[in-house]
């Protein structure tokens, strides 16, 4: 055999090899071939604890710096900055075809569901006192999915059940809405909007510009993520409204992103307005009582809320009596919002060299536990 022959064999083997690779890699799903593209589990390593971990830190480290950072911003000073503990928030969803591009695996439309749903959750546990709002933009319309409320679980049923893509987006449409239903909230609220946007464009019937002008007059607030690239008009409407805007890099950013608008902002010095705010504590219905709901326009039995003022019927806490215009609100949404009012001041980290350390002025037990520095308990290992 010459080595022509040989060429041959080998590449007659190396073809068969090829077709052999393809044909493995057509058996797959896509979502496998990105996978096997990827690579990920190569870039994980063992620990001393048989724990995986990443090899590269960088992402974890900068989460973490992150955190500290906003840690840091929100106890610094706490009696300077004021905060929106009573916002009006409501959640623009962009549902057009762009948010059925699968880029965010399974698409970016579920991503922004779950994400949405963790979101709703969060920020009810960090701002009792606040009520939040949907819409959602397909075929150029915006629609309203939820009234303000205070029902988590209300927000993310409605949401669950009209998750559909179709047409284009309008962004004008959607900020014309909001803008309607946002401005005849009184001065002590903080009006907030925060956009999801999925798409490169927008498809308006009118001059943009003035509807981020009325915005801007009526002190909303609007912040824009973005799914897919940087948009002038969307960094223009945040640069206009004192929002912020920012564009998602994969799922993690993207629901690292949205955490962010969970705990107060500081409110912006214009729009600050400090008010009295006459507040009604109702007491729940008795068992096996029927009266009409003022919400639904429904008869209800046993379950409910009735206003001291006018005795009227609501369904959730914290609201505002659709009868009299009484804020109601429980105990419990005043205490969960007084860590935002006097934050806990930032805690020092005392190594055991720093036990005996003059510096300390008399510390010596833990703000926490109160254990004693000076006796520290010795570990478990060590006791058995």
């Amino acid at each position: 055999m010459n080595n022509n022959d040989k060429a041959k064999q080998l590449n007659g083997e190396t073809e068969e090899d090829d077709d052999d690779e393809i044909d493995q890699e057509e058996g797959l799903d896509a979502w496998e071939k990105a996978y096997v593209d990827d690579r990920s589990w190569e870039s994980l390593q063992e620990d001393e604890s048989g724990l995986l971990r990443p090899i590269d830190n960088a992402v974890i480290q900068h989460a973490q710096y992150r955190r500290r950072r906003l840690r840091s911003l929100s106890s610094f000073s706490a009696a300077r900055i004021q905060k929106g503990l009573i916002r009006f928030l409501y959640i623009i969803i962009d549902l057009s075809r762009a948010a059925s591009a699968t880029d965010f695996r399974p698409s970016r439309m579920v991503t922004v569901a779950r994400n949405v749903e963790a979101f709703i959750r969060e920020f009810f546990d960090q701002n009792p006192l606040s009520q939040i709002g949907l819409v959602t933009i397909k075929d150029g319309v915006a629609h309203s999915l939820t009234d303000l409320g205070g029902s988590p679980e209300s927000h993310v049923k409605a949401l669950m059940g009209k998750l559909e893509c179709s047409g284009d987006s309008s962004l004008q449409n959607a900020l014309d809405l909001v803008h309607g239903y946002l401005n005849p909230i009184p001065s002590y609220g903080h009006r907030e909007v925060l956009i999801l946007y999925s798409a490169l464009s927008t498809c308006d019937p009118g001059d943009i510009m003035e509807t981020i002008q009325q915005c801007k007059q009526s002190k909303l607030r609007c912040s824009v993520i973005g799914l897919g690239a940087e948009m002038f008009i969307c960094k223009h409407l945040c640069q206009e409204t004192g929002g912020s805007y920012s564009v998602a890099l994969d799922e993690s950013h993207l629901k690292e992103l949205i955490m962010e608008h969970a705990p107060p902002p500081p409110a912006i010095a214009e729009f600050a307005i400090a008010n009295l705010i006459k507040m009604g504590f109702p007491q729940r219905a008795a068992e096996g009582s029927i009266s009409i709901c003022s919400c639904h326009k429904e008869a209800k039995v046993g379950e409910g809320y009735i206003c001291p003022r006018c005795k009227a019927r609501v369904c959730e806490l914290p609201t505002e009596c659709r009868i009299c215009g009484l804020t109601l609100v429980s105990s419990p949404h005043l205490a969960r919002s007084y860590h935002h009012l006097f934050p806990i001041a930032p805690f020092d980290e005392i190594s055991s060299s720093r036990q005996f350390d003059p510096k300390l002025k008399g510390q010596r037990s833990c703000f926490g536990c109160q254990q004693s520095l000076l006796n520290p308990v010795p570990p478990f290992s060590s006791i058995w």
